[in-house]
């Protein structure tokens, strides 16, 4: 799996090597000096300039040994040397080679695509640098990498401290990386804009009587008619109907367990998202202005951080808190609202936390097994409204029909659940 972030830097990181032609000619030339050094001890038997040449080498390559280990950490005598105990950072080509091929069958992908759309073309037309498309670049650093790898054959490891066979590679990768890294981040925010479309178009494509969202400068508003959550198959997914604008700007979902509260957030949240990402939504019509959502939603506690459940969800409230000082209003998702305190705190932190967050323009949803948290709506100044999910028995089974009422529930499951799988309460 390709690692973004890590790529990028990657290539976005200073030069370890700097790959100046007239060393890489020195050094290809000490190589042959030396090669001709053997030629001469074997021929005549002058083995004092086989030593010298191979002790100017040995240093040479000392010279560059904390440089190419972090290109590409070696072996053998230059690990000997102490280059592998180097504590510097290390920008293995090795580490990331992998990763560019991956993306280079991606991008070879796109480029063999003829695209219509001004938008996709011009994403395509980003991923050329200098004249080479990305798969081409890749390719060749590919090539690179594999001459680099070869070093590990045991007669070559032999050999490399005198030829310089790591170090001429490890300068071909810093060149590699000067002509095309800067533009690694640019190729994968391109291909992350395109992998994007594509998804949203294939979820368009596999749901075609979802409909597209309309828009209005009428903030903060979402009203919707027929909404369901996107991932319900359609022959289970129950339609409701949702209106938040300048009243109701907040409505407090009652219910029993299991009656669906939870998921109806989950569909408004999700719907959301997908209208402002351009997307098809599950709905039969879906009118909303721009939003920024905020969610409170299964929030858990942390044994390995040393958070309680109610710790993390009232630093996931401060974060939505804070979201309303920004250039959008806020949708705030709010499910089981302060669910690990008492009663009175409960419903005491509520009341504030609503206020604030409807003073500061925000529209939201607030689930609540808490009949006590209904009583907000008694507010004139909170312009809230109740409403709820009901359950009924059935030939003495619990049956819900997921159908957004208003007003507040009557009726609760919590014993009957427990008696239904057998506890005696």
């Amino acid at each position: 799996m390709v690692q973004p972030g890590a790529l990028a830097a990657w290539g976005e990181a200073a030069p370890v090597l700097k790959p100046r032609a007239w060393v890489r000619i020195t050094l290809l030339l000490l190589a042959l000096l030396w090669l001709a050094s053997l030629a001469v001890w074997f021929a005549r038997g002058r083995w004092d300039l086989a030593l010298a040449v191979s002790v100017l080498n040995l240093c040479v390559l000392y010279r560059f040994r904390k440089g190419v280990n972090r290109v590409a950490p070696v072996v053998g005598i230059l690990a000997a040397a102490g280059g592998a105990q180097d504590s510097g950072p290390r920008l293995s080509v090795e580490g990331v080679a992998p990763e560019l091929r991956l993306l280079a069958a991606v991008l070879a992908r796109l480029d063999r695509e003829t695209f219509a759309s001004g938008k996709l073309i011009d994403l395509q037309a980003a991923l050329r640098t200098k004249g080479v498309t990305p798969a081409q670049a890749v390719k060749r650093l590919s090539s690179v990498v594999e001459h680099l790898e070869s070093r590990r054959n045991p007669f070559l490891a032999f050999l490399d401290p005198f030829i310089f066979w790591s170090l001429q590679w490890a300068f071909a990768v810093e060149r590699w990386r000067l002509r095309f890294g800067g533009a690694l981040r640019g190729w994968l925010d391109a291909v992350g804009e395109i992998e994007a479309l594509s998804s949203l178009a294939n979820h368009a494509y596999e749901h075609p009587s979802d409909v597209f969202p309309e828009f209005t400068a009428e903030a903060p508003w979402f009203e919707a008619e027929g909404l369901a959550h996107p991932l319900m198959p359609e022959s289970r997914a129950v339609r409701n109907e949702l209106r938040l604008g300048s009243d109701p700007r907040l409505l407090v979902i009652s219910g029993p367990n299991m009656a669906g509260k939870s998921t109806l957030i989950r569909a408004v949240g999700v719907n959301t998202v997908l209208a402002q990402c351009g997307a098809p939504v599950r709905a039969r019509r879906l009118r909303i202005s721009p939003l920024a959502v905020a969610a409170s939603i299964c929030v858990l506690d942390s044994l390995q951080g040393g958070i309680s459940r109610f710790y993390a969800e009232i630093t996931r409230l401060k974060q939505i808190t804070d979201l309303t000082s920004g250039p959008r209003p806020v949708l705030f998702l709010l499910d089981e609202l302060l669910n690990g305190t008492n009663s009175h705190d409960r419903r005491v932190g509520a009341e504030a936390l609503v206020r604030s967050l409807v003073e500061r323009g925000a529209i939201g949803l607030v689930t609540t097994h808490d009949l006590a948290l209904t009583r907000l709506a008694d507010d004139p100044a909170l312009r809230a409204a109740n409403f709820h999910f009901a359950d009924y028995l059935e030939h003495g089974e619990l049956r819900f029909d997921f159908r957004l009422s208003p007003g507040v529930v009557q009726t609760t499951n919590a014993l009957k659940l427990m008696r239904s799988i057998g506890l005696e309460v």
